[in-house]
């Protein structure tokens, strides 16, 4: 046969199949257009130019071109699944009339080359168009205003994109091979029926799903600890994945087996249809399911946590720098006083006066708590007590009248002690060999967004004078040898002035320290910089990648309506010809639909509900603990996501009427 012949077959299956081939061309196409933007963005030198976050947004544009790249790999495959289950009657009807499977082969190859072809150019055109766009929405949220703008082609962008797209087009061709060349003839023409045992309720499978889930769900309740919720996060991700494809696969045909053995609902037409409908097809159902459940999940995560940080920018700010000066350096090399008069210099030669000013000297390292005690010997630390790990920062009572305009008393055995982020509700503290009294927990404590204090819980405790400080310091040297903390100084202050003044004020003492090399300074307003770069990257990259999944969801949707219509056309018809009237008909494919199509977007708001927790403890490690503001941009996606999945459930159940009636 000549190459001519394979190549007008292909082009007619591709035509023919157009319900089925046309959203796999354009999800084709529009995930090799978002490759190539994300890969080109990455390399773009116009980012280097931008004020601020140059580097922060390249790593973070870098991470996200690995992301979309597994995204294409699995999602390509997944959807090449239906497609192929639906092709393989045909090919099974080819085969019979005499064509080998070397020449379906051959079909399939062309079928190949003409999709890779069509999308990848087309992506790739529709890529280099949008790339600007993109650009220019990434400058929006940076704030940037003074970076060229020109038009260009990131060649190095279409070459990678070119080779991973041609590798996956690759890969996809030789499955589909392969799956050609071990099934017989007879079970390509059967392989839409495929499936049509009745399951058996696997009540063990459906118990462990339940099992992972409510493990995922009870870590991110009780984790208490910003510093483990990072390593949590993760486990409790992989127990809640887990526990929703079982779930799904397990939980979905034990619950409708329940459902069949109801009577009082069983036994109705709607509900009897679809009830038994589902139960035949869950099991290859489920996947499908879970899938759009994890993946509205992660858009719901992601857009909502991102958009909180972006928002919640100034509120973080001022968490982390309650004022507008912070320094710290070594005590031993500078002294307080000396500073004090160094940052007083600087000042005056500004015409600056300082306001709500506090200043002392502490000592900061971390332990690991378990009830009263404190344990600082690290080489005995086990992974579970990261958990446990909290920051201890001693300052003098002293230090501590002259900022809060105080005169309290302490013996050499008592202390105060304030807790960030819970009370400390112990009567006494054990650390090294020394054991202090709690004579008050305070309410606050002035300075305690110093060391990045919301990473992990923090307590800072008042000693009665400089001599049980310098023990302390002592004793935490010998335990922790080369990374032993040094006593520090801390001063912040607001300044009066313009903010040109300001600058330079802060430009100056930057100097001096970096010259000295005994400190650092932070300045807010130079600081802002740094967050909007971090928030605005996290934006972007949440924005991008929902786009993506939000895709995903709709295309496995809509295959997942076209290859049931398909399945069910015989079995309505044949119920059609016996009695059953149009009316219900579309009661019973109501029932259906809505059954399943909503249970995903239930789950993933039950998944929100609890991910809130330590998604919350999350968001705190960047300083973001605007819980309304998180909780507002969580309804709000949910809202947003809610009104998209319905749209989507009246397009897809009409489209599956449509097959279903003819």
């Amino acid at each position: 046969m000549r190459s001519r012949f394979f190549v007008s077959m292909a082009a007619g299956n591709i035509k023919k199949n157009a319900k089925m081939y046309v959203p796999y061309l354009l999800a084709c196409t529009f995930t090799t257009a978002m490759f190539y933007i994300i890969t080109s963005l990455s390399w773009n030198k116009d980012l280097k130019k931008m004020p601020v976050g140059a580097d922060e947004i390249q790593i973070l544009l870098s991470l996200g071109t690995g992301i979309v790249a597994f995204f294409a790999l699995v999602f390509l495959f997944y959807i090449n699944s239906f497609l192929m289950k639906r092709r393989k009657k045909e090919f099974g009807l080819f085969n019979i009339l005499g064509m080998e499977k070397r020449h379906i082969g051959r079909i399939i190859a062309w079928e190949s080359i003409l999709t890779a072809a069509s999308s990848m150019v087309v992506g790739l055109f529709f890529g280099v168009l949008l790339d600007k766009l993109m650009f220019l929405i990434l400058l929006n949220i940076f704030q940037a205003e003074d970076v060229a703008l020109g038009f260009h082609v990131s060649w190095k962008a279409a070459a990678q994109t070119a080779i991973l797209f041609g590798v996956l087009y690759l890969l996809l061709y030789v499955d589909a091979r392969r799956q050609i060349h071990l099934a017989k003839p007879i079970e390509l023409l059967r392989s839409q029926n495929q499936g049509e045992k009745e399951p058996k309720a696997r009540w063990a499978a459906a118990f462990l799903g339940v099992a992972c889930l409510l493990g995922g769900y009870y870590i991110s309740v009780t984790s208490t600890n910003p510093l483990a919720a990072f390593g949590l996060f993760f486990l409790a991700v992989i127990l809640v994945i887990v526990g929703t494809y079982l779930f799904f696969l397990a939980g979905s045909v034990a619950w409708l087996k329940l459902l069949k053995k109801k009577k009082s609902y069983y036994y109705k037409a709607n509900h009897f249809i679809s009830v038994s409908g589902m139960i035949y097809r869950m099991k290859q159902n489920a996947v499908g399911l879970a899938n759009i459940c994890i993946l509205s999940t992660m858009v719901l995560v992601m857009l909502s946590s991102t958009l909180s940080l972006h928002f919640g920018i100034k509120e973080a700010l001022n968490e982390k720098y309650p004022r507008e000066m912070t320094v710290a350096c070594d005590e031993k090399n500078m002294e307080q006083n000396k500073q004090f008069q160094v940052i007083q210099e600087i000042l005056n030669k500004e015409k600056v006066e300082k306001k709500n000013y506090i200043g002392y000297s502490y000592l900061g390292f971390s332990a690991v708590r378990d009830k009263d005690e404190f344990q600082v010997k690290r080489d005995e630390w086990k992974m579970p007590d990261l958990r446990k790990v909290s920051n201890l920062f001693f300052i003098t009572l002293d230090d501590y009248n002259k900022n809060n305009d105080t005169k309290e008393t302490l013996e050499k055995d008592e202390i105060f002690i304030y807790g960030n982020q819970k009370p400390y509700r112990e009567k006494s503290l054990h650390i090294f060999e020394d054991t202090f009294q709690i004579k008050e927990e305070l309410n606050a404590f002035q300075g305690d967004a110093l060391m990045a204090s919301n990473v992990a819980s923090s307590y800072f405790i008042v000693v009665e004078d400089q001599e049980i400080l310098a023990d302390l310091y002592e004793k935490q040297k010998a335990a922790y040898g080369k990374e032993a903390s040094e006593i520090k100084n801390y001063m912040a202050f607001d300044m009066t002035g313009e903010q040109e003044e300001k600058d330079r004020v802060y430009e100056t003492l930057k100097i001096k320290l970096e010259e000295t090399g005994v400190g650092n300074v932070d300045f807010k307003d130079a600081a802002y910089d740094s967050f909007l770069s971090l928030y605005s990257g996290f934006l972007f990259i949440g924005i991008f990648l929902s786009i993506l999944f939000v895709m995903a969801a709709i295309l496995i949707i809509y295959y997942k309506q076209i290859t049931e219509g398909y399945e069910d056309k015989e079995r309505y018809e044949i119920m059609q010809k016996v009695g059953l009237g149009e009316r219900e008909v579309k009661r019973a494919i109501n029932s259906q639909i809505l059954t399943v199509f909503f249970l995903p977007l239930i789950m993933a708001a039950v998944h929100i509900v609890f991910a809130f927790p330590i998604i919350k403890r999350l968001l705190a490690t960047l300083y973001l603990t605007d819980t309304k503001l998180y909780m507002t941009c969580t309804v709000g996606c949910f809202a947003v996501f809610a009104l998209i999945y319905v749209l989507i459930y009246k397009i897809t159940a009409r489209t599956y009427y449509s097959i279903v009636k003819r």
